[in-house]
């Protein structure tokens, strides 16, 4: 089973926060919140992660491929310059890191990664969420409803992408609607390999044409959440995440 991450974004409502870096490489408690989610898929066995990187992505490159040493004990050889983790890192995990470009939208990002994925269902989320949504039985719902896609449905303050759900299959989706239902897209996604015919080129939002056509033809459904759900979409978000850990509590994590 693999997890894609879409990490390209220019993060501009973070201000100054993402000017040298991408909003997925921005700390939370320490550590980028991409790190958070690595860590909440390899909770569910998730052992192979791609990340579409764009804006920034060297950034995320040069985090993951000093991943093992910076976490964990190493020794070096002063002659070579070799360096060589005592215990190695704990997390078992491969990382593909793909530049999808700077300017590509959410739906060509996924596109661009069609030769990395098999034809077996795969996770998708964006890199600025965390939630303690329950990775595996969002698979098997997924797998017990047969469609192209599933999408997890959360109840946050603020609005989104709206769904509106029937039965549990999605009968329309709009981005970021001014009224609506009180369920909205929290990305946490499985998808088909079939969901590639749907995105015609680098400039397709995820959000608008492929959503919309797979809930007019039935091939949506919604996992319905209503566990922890939290986007960090302003410097606001970012403190209050940092705050919910000063307090021991880290919710997107399960004990």
């Amino acid at each position: 089973m693999k997890a894609v991450i879409l990490a390209g974004g220019l993060g501009t409502r973070m201000g100054s926060v993402t000017e040298n870096i991408p909003k997925p490489m921005v700390e939370v408690g320490g550590k980028p919140l991409i790190h958070h989610l690595i860590l909440h898929y390899a909770q569910h066995g998730v052992t192979e992660i791609i990340i579409a990187g764009g804006y920034k992505v060297e950034v995320i490159k040069k985090y993951f491929k000093d991943f093992a040493v910076m976490n964990s004990d190493f020794s070096v050889n002063l002659k070579s310059g070799e360096v060589a983790p005592i215990y190695g890192s704990f997390l078992d995990i491969d990382i593909a890191i793909v530049d999808t470009g700077p300017d590509t939208m959410t739906g060509g990002r996924l596109l661009r990664l069609k030769h990395l994925l098999a034809d077996e269902p795969f996770f998708m989320t964006y890199g600025d969420g965390l939630s303690d949504v329950n990775l595996s039985k969002l698979l098997k719902f997924h797998l017990e409803h047969g469609k192209l896609a599933t999408v997890t449905a959360v109840r946050p303050p603020a609005r989104f992408g709206e769904l509106v759900i029937d039965s549990n299959e999605v009968k329309s989706f709009i981005e970021k609607p001014q009224l609506g239902s009180s369920w909205i897209n929290g990305g946490f996604f499985v998808l088909n390999t079939g969901i590639f015919d749907e995105i015609a080129s680098d400039d397709t939002m995820f959000e608008r044409e492929p959503l919309s056509s797979l809930a007019k033809s039935g091939q949506l459904f919604a996992y319905q959440h209503e566990g922890f759900w939290k986007c960090m979409d302003t410097p606001r978000d970012k403190f209050y995440l940092d705050e919910l850990l000063k307090t021991g509590a880290q919710p997107w994590v399960e004990g």
